[in-house]
C-alpha cells in the first residue's frame, strides 16, 4: 500500500468538514455514540493512505445522505406544513381499497393487518433489512471492480433521490398507515416511531432489530414518498444500465419487488407512497443523467471527481 500524506489543503477540508458536522449535530440534535465512531473512522481513513483517502472521498454522497437525514430533526417537517392524515388515507381507500365479504372497504394495509402469515412476515423482515445495505454494497462492488464512473453516477443519484424525497417531506408531511390505525387522523408532534407489522419479524427471530431502528425515528410524518421503495430501484436502474452481472440484476429486482410489497404489507406505507417513491427514483435518475450531466460545468466536475477517486 502506497502511503501519501494529505496536502495541507486536503487535511484542512477534512478537519473543517468533520468539525462543522459535529458542531451542528451537538448544538441542535445531540451526540450519539455513532457520531463519534463515524467521525474518528473517517478521520483515520483519510490520513492512513492515498487508497483509503480515495475511498472516503468516494463515499461522500452516502455521508451527506446520512447527515442530511439526521439534520431533518433540527426543523421537523410537521412544523413547516400541516400533516396529511385523512386525505391520504381516503385517497388510498378510493384507489386501491379492497371490499371484504361484509361489504366494508379496507385499505390494502388494513386487509394485510387481518391476513398475514409467518412465511410472509419472515420474508418481509428480510426484504426490509436490505433497503440501505444492499444499495451500498452494490455501489462498493462497482467501485472496487473499477467501474468508478458508474459508481459515482449511482452514488450521486442515490443522494439526489434522497434530497428530492426530503424536500417533499417538508412540502407534504404525511402520516403512515400504522399511525392512522393507532392514533386516528389527529397529527400529534413527537409521536414515537412504531415497528407495525415488522414487529412480527422481531418476535419470531428474537433479534429486536426493527424495534431498535424505529425507536430512534423521531419524525413519523415522512411517509410520502416511500424512499424505502426508491433505494434498491436506483441500484437496479444502474445495474441494468451498466450491464452488471445477471446475479446482481436478479437480486436487486427481487429485493425491490419484495420491498414494495413489504412496505404495504407491514403497514408502513400506502400503495400511493410506494408509487411516489418509484416516481422519485426515476425523477432523480432523469434529472441527473439528462439534466445536470448536460451542463458542461457540472459534467467537468463529475470528470474531476471521477479522476480523484479512481484507484
Amino acid at each position: 500500500m502506497t502511503l501519501r500524506h494529505p496536502t495541507g489543503k486536503e487535511a484542512l477540508w477534512c478537519a473543517a468538514s468533520l468539525a462543522l458536522w459535529l458542531a451542528v449535530t451537538a448544538l441542535f440534535i445531540g451526540f450519539r455514540p455513532e457520531h463519534v465512531v463515524m467521525a474518528v473512522l473517517i478521520f483515520a481513513l483519510f490520513f492512513v493512505s492515498g487508497i483509503t483517502r480515495r475511498v472516503v472521498i468516494a463515499l461522500i454522497p452516502f455521508f451527506v445522505f446520512g447527515i442530511s437525514y439526521d439534520w431533518m430533526n433540527i426543523v421537523p417537517n410537521y412544523e413547516v406544513n400541516p400533516v396529511d392524515t385523512e386525505g391520504l388515507y381516503n385517497t388510498e381507500k378510493s384507489l386501491f381499497g379492497i371490499t371484504v365479504a361484509e361489504g366494508m372497504r379496507l385499505t390494502p394495509n388494513e386487509f394485510f393487518a387481518l391476513h398475514h402469515c409467518t412465511a410472509m412476515d419472515f420474508m418481509a423482515g428480510i426484504f426490509y433489512l436490505c433497503w440501505v445495505p444492499l444499495p451500498i454494497v452494490f455501489g462498493l462492488c462497482l467501485y472496487f471492480a473499477g467501474h468508478t464512473r458508474q459508481y459515482l453516477h449511482f452514488a450521486l443519484v442515490f443522494l439526489l433521490v434522497n434530497l428530492l424525497g426530503f424536500a417533499i417531506y417538508y412540502i407534504h408531511p404525511a402520516a403512515p398507515p400504522w399511525y392512522v390505525a393507532m392514533h386516528g387522523f389527529e397529527a400529534v408532534p413527537g409521536t414515537p416511531g412504531e415497528v407495525a407489522g415488522l414487529g412480527r419479524f422481531d418476535q419470531m427471530t428474537g433479534l429486536g432489530i426493527f424495534n431498535g431502528l424505529y425507536a430512534r425515528n423521531s419524525n413519523v410524518f415522512a411517509a410520502m414518498p416511500s424512499l424505502h421503495s426508491a433505494y434498491t430501484l436506483v441500484a437496479l436502474i444502474y445495474a441494468v444500465r451498466g450491464r452488471s452481472p445477471l446475479g446482481w440484476r436478479i437480486v436487486l429486482a427481487v429485493v425491490t419487488l419484495g420491498i414494495w410489497f413489504t412496505a404495504v404489507y407491514s403497514n408502513h406505507h400506502y400503495i400511493c407512497d410506494v408509487l411516489a417513491g418509484i416516481a422519485t427514483a426515476f425523477a432523480g435518475f432523469m434529472l441527473f443523467e439528462y439534466g445536470l450531466m448536460k451542463i458542461p460545468a457540472f459534467s467537468r466536475f463529475i470528470g474531476r471527481y471521477t479522476a480523484c477517486i479512481t484507484r
